[in-house]
């Protein structure tokens, strides 16, 4: 089976490089590459244009998780397609063959692997990506958990039934329900690790979860997060991390983080669950482009050196 990979951006200098040059060393050779650009202002695009890679383009307001995904997908030829984060890089060569395997299965609808932080991670992330990816595989999964930073998808199936573009955020779980829903089984590859790179100041965080838990009240609209569940869970995990911290030696160093991290991810969660407002472009864009971006006009960099006119000056 054909193999593409698209990867989402928006202003990714500072890791794109990395991870083309993971795919470059994959023991699946020559994949398809597309990259679906959401307007960047950096040097992503000319970064990307040293790899054999096709970008195509999707506008600031136009932008949606889902939306992005399927002009990615549309303009792509695999039979299988694979989606990660331009802020992720695979680990080992051989993770887009094991990412791939389960579909040797025809009852097998989306694989996705395990992910790591990396050094600029909250210590608290770290602790979610322990739980959340262990370091097990499970080939038939009993419920419909994924991540798109990193996982894969039959293209049949995604002509069937393509991401929603509505969603704030969510969009794989989304997906990922319905095909258990249509009798399909979710894979879970722990061989086929990337490390997952977040940088993300406190105001970020507590946006990523509320745009997710927006889009959780969209995808189960009888679900319920109140003020005393926020309470139980940041209570609840501060000290499941400061325990962890303390084991590690780490507690003095990573102390307030882990409570300002709990903080915003579950406060963004309660605000999200009770979000009343406009569901429109203009929410979509306020969480996924940082502040301003949009209005203040940075030209791109280019990829060519000026003229060097040193020890010239007078002739």
């Amino acid at each position: 089976m054909s193999i593409s990979i698209v990867i989402r951006a928006f202003n990714e200098e500072e890791h794109i490089g990395r991870l083309l040059f993971g795919i470059t060393q994959q023991t699946v050779s020559d994949p398809e590459v597309i990259l679906v650009d959401s307007g960047s202002t950096d040097a992503t695009l000319a970064i990307a244009a040293q790899y054999h890679v096709k970008t195509v383009h999707i506008q600031p307001e136009d932008f949606t998780f889902g939306r992005s995904l399927n002009t990615g997908i549309a303009a792509s030829k695999g039979d299988l397609v694979v989606m990660i984060s331009a802020h992720c890089y695979p680990v080992y060569p051989d993770w887009l063959e094991k990412l791939t395997e389960p579909f040797t299965k025809a009852e097998i609808a989306l694989s996705y692997g395990k992910q790591r932080g990396g050094e600029s991670n909250h210590f608290s992330e770290h602790q979610f990506f322990r739980k959340y990816f262990p370091d097990n595989s499970v080939m038939q999964q009993a419920h419909p958990y994924s991540h798109n930073a990193n996982a894969a998808i039959r293209r049949s199936l995604w002509e069937i039934h393509p991401y929603d573009e509505t969603l704030t955020g969510l969009e794989d779980l989304a997906w990922s329900s319905w095909a258990m829903e249509s009798g399909y089984e979710v894979a879970y590859v722990a061989e086929a690790e990337v490390v997952h790179q977040h940088n993300e100041t406190m105001r970020q965080v507590y946006n990523r979860y509320k745009r997710e838990a927006i889009a959780l009240k969209q995808i189960l609209p009888e679900s319920q997060f109140s003020f005393g569940s926020f309470l139980r869970k940041w209570i609840g995990n501060v000290l499941y991390d400061l325990n962890q911290a303390r084991w590690e030696q780490v507690m003095i160093k990573q102390g307030f983080s882990i409570i300002h991290f709990r903080l915003m991810q579950y406060w963004g969660t309660y605000r999200g669950f009770h979000y009343a407002g406009k569901i429109d472009s203009q929410l979509h864009r306020a969480f996924y482009y940082p502040p301003e971006i949009l209005d203040v006009k940075k030209p791109k960099a280019r990829p060519v050196d000026p003229i060097d006119y040193s020890g010239k000056e007078g002739e």
